[in-house]
């Protein structure tokens, strides 16, 4: 079963890859990984084989790891940047009194056997020494033959890492107890694309990964229970609720170890989480994806997390229809880590608190195996599109699933998204993640910004157009490392409509939207047509949509097209009358329109009814008689 998974997914991913453009590539890599935990110091020690492929044109003369566990060191990089930036994130640092003016590293105080690290030595290629050199977290190899396009390489290392004090996503005993996080803990194949290398240092953000398969055994204290990315290749050996049914594992009490051997077919990442007072709880689903559960035998917390469980099949049965099949066997939601964070096939979150935040933590999470671990942007470049989607269809899926459905939850975020433009520290989508100035505003350009993206392009397009273009940038692009321009061209590709223009005002600049009704002349008079005056003030143009309310109940929409897009969105409201006026051209500021109100008087003029456009200054939307 799993092996017809492993050739189908291989399969989909070939047939992908051409269907998009005879042009694209990617790189392909081959992990195998052996490493031996202990527990008592939290030192671990590994080999790493990694078949190499270039599928690019560029003959490769040196190759990139990443080191992560390097940034947990006084002095770090990600040190310093914590102590220069305003708004520091909060799990990284100690307050040194009350009113938060005197804050300190958690990273400049860790004692040397508290610090992450992670060393490489023994680098070959093809099995003769390659020249490596470690700054930081960025491993530079020299290949001692360069590596032609089409070709492949067998690249072996020996390493050895020591896990650091839980500070963030990656750590031993965090403030839950969770002994180990195992996130980002090997070295690591930098990306290699159409753009060149994205070697990025480790800041804090979020990552960048080859395509490829993992086949990792861990090798670790007999009492720990582990979970993470893959399938256990040996579960009537390991046990712990793995196991196949009827089979009772019963281990030598002389032997001290076991030995956990995974495989993950197509990710790009690798993470696994272990504690010795774990409870694993399997839940099989009618749509062929059993979910995993690994949380702390806490009597606080259980309750919430049995509950949490047939919510977390209900969501990814949403995720299912709204964007496509989540194409693995398995899922797992892990209690680790220091918030929520999404890996390949599993996710680590923080399992205290209310049954609503647990919930809505797995909502985001497992959300990102569709928008990063399928759809896999780079984060560091495109933080908005896996953020921002994730948000978009995690918000979407809780609304949908909610007994009690009250305010549509997206308003939050335009309300967010207003309060940051007005606070004048907004930097554009295009910023590199690790560029922006504070937390506050990588966090509500990614998630908030990003996430309005998607709901103004409901706007733009229409609902049925939008669902149309998620589905289809899923079902094209899954399995491949896609940029902000697929996305834009699938929704040109569906609708039909004209979008860079979208695309360039909304993530490359700061550029704001801002429509106005400056004048109505007639309104109340007799006079049998009201002439209506309309204002773009912001720099960004969209399509404009007018309702009017008469006096005796009724309602008449005008939209106005905007002429740069060539396209009329269908009427998301068949059900009241809707008239079609001539285009907006974006160089003329200004437009006039008349109402014909021979039958009726005005009571109220709308602009954007939906509440669906990204308007700054909403109060100059409305034209009202009292």
């Amino acid at each position: 079963m799993r092996k017809l998974l492993f050739l189908s997914i291989s399969f989909l991913c070939f047939c992908n890859v051409f269907a998009q453009s005879s042009t694209y590539w990617q790189q392909h890599v081959d992990y195998k990984m052996e490493v031996s935990m202990d527990v008592k110091t939290y030192i671990y020690k590994g080999k790493q084989e990694l078949i190499y492929t270039n599928n690019s044109n560029d003959t490769l003369k040196k190759v990139y790891y990443h080191l992560f566990n390097n940034a947990f060191q006084p002095g770090s990089e990600m040190d310093m940047r914590l102590q220069s930036i305003k708004d520091p994130d909060g799990r990284m640092f100690t307050k040194l009194n009350k009113d938060d003016k005197e804050k300190q590293s958690r990273i400049a105080n860790l004692k040397p056997n508290e610090i992450g690290y992670l060393h490489v030595t023994n680098f070959k290629q093809d099995g003769v020494s390659a020249t490596s050199k470690e700054i930081e977290t960025i491993l530079e190899v020299v290949l001692n033959q360069p590596l032609l396009p089409g070709k492949s390489t067998v690249l072996t290392l020996d390493f050895e890492g020591q896990v650091p004090v839980q500070i963030r996503r990656s750590g031993r005993n965090n403030k839950e107890g969770v002994a180990l996080s195992m996130s980002q803990w090997y070295p690591k194949m930098a990306e290699f694309d159409f753009e060149g290398w994205h070697a990025d240092a480790y800041i804090s953000r979020e990552f960048h990964g080859v395509w490829g398969n993992f086949d990792v055994k861990i090798t670790i204290d007999k009492n720990y229970v582990l979970g993470g990315t893959g399938y256990l290749q040996n579960p009537n050996e390991i046990g712990y609720n793995y196991q196949e049914n009827g089979v009772k594992v019963v281990l030598p009490k002389k032997q001290k170890t076991l030995t956990w051997h995974f495989k993950a077919p197509m990710v790009h990442d690798f993470t696994w989480a272990a504690d010795k007072n774990y409870i694993h709880d399997v839940v099989k689903t009618d749509f062929g994806t059993t979910l995993h559960f690994l949380y702390k035998n806490n009597t606080d917390i259980v309750e919430n997390w049995k509950a949490a469980q047939q919510k977390t099949v209900d969501l990814m049965k949403f995720y299912n229809s709204f964007v496509g099949k989540y194409p693995y066997e398995q899922y797992s939601v892990i209690q680790g880590g220091d918030g929520g964070m999404e890996y390949a096939m599993c996710t680590l979150i923080l399992g205290e608190g209310k049954l609503d935040g647990l919930v809505g933590v797995i909502a985001h999470e497992m959300g990102h195996s569709w928008f990063q671990h399928i759809l896999a942007s780079n984060e560091s470049k495109h933080g908005w599109i896996d953020e921002g989607f994730t948000t978009f269809i995690e918000d979407t899926a809780l609304y949908e699933l909610s007994d009690k459905k009250g305010e549509n939850p997206i308003l939050g975020s335009y309300k967010a998204y207003t309060k940051l433009v007005d606070s004048g520290k907004e930097q554009p989508l295009s910023t590199h993640a690790d560029r922006f100035d504070e937390n506050r505003s990588y966090s509500v350009a990614s998630y908030i910004k990003g996430e309005l993206f998607l709901s103004q392009l409901e706007y733009l397009i229409g609902r049925k157009n939008l669902e149309k273009t998620i589905k289809r940038f899923y079902n094209e692009f899954k399995f491949k490392h896609p940029t902000p321009n697929d996305i834009k061209r699938t929704a040109e590709r569906v609708s039909g409509a004209i979008l860079d223009w979208y695309l360039v005002d909304w993530t490359q600049t700061t550029n704001t939207i801002d429509y106005a009704i400056t004048n109505v002349e007639g309104a109340t008079d007799g006079v049998q047509k009201t002439g209506v005056s309309l204002e773009r003030i912001g720099r960004m143009p969209m399509p404009i949509e007018v309702e009017v309310e008469y006096t005796n109940g009724t309602k008449e929409n005008f939209y106005i097209p905007l002429r740069m897009m060539n396209f009329e969105k269908e009427n998301p409201t068949p059900n009241i009358k809707r008239t079609v006026l001539k285009d907006w051209a974006w160089g003329n500021p200004k437009y006039f329109f008349e109402i014909d109100k021979s039958k009726t008087t005005i009571k109220k003029i709308t602009i954007d009814q939906s509440g669906l456009m990204a308007d700054v200054k909403r109060d100059n939307n409305v034209y009202e008689i009292k």
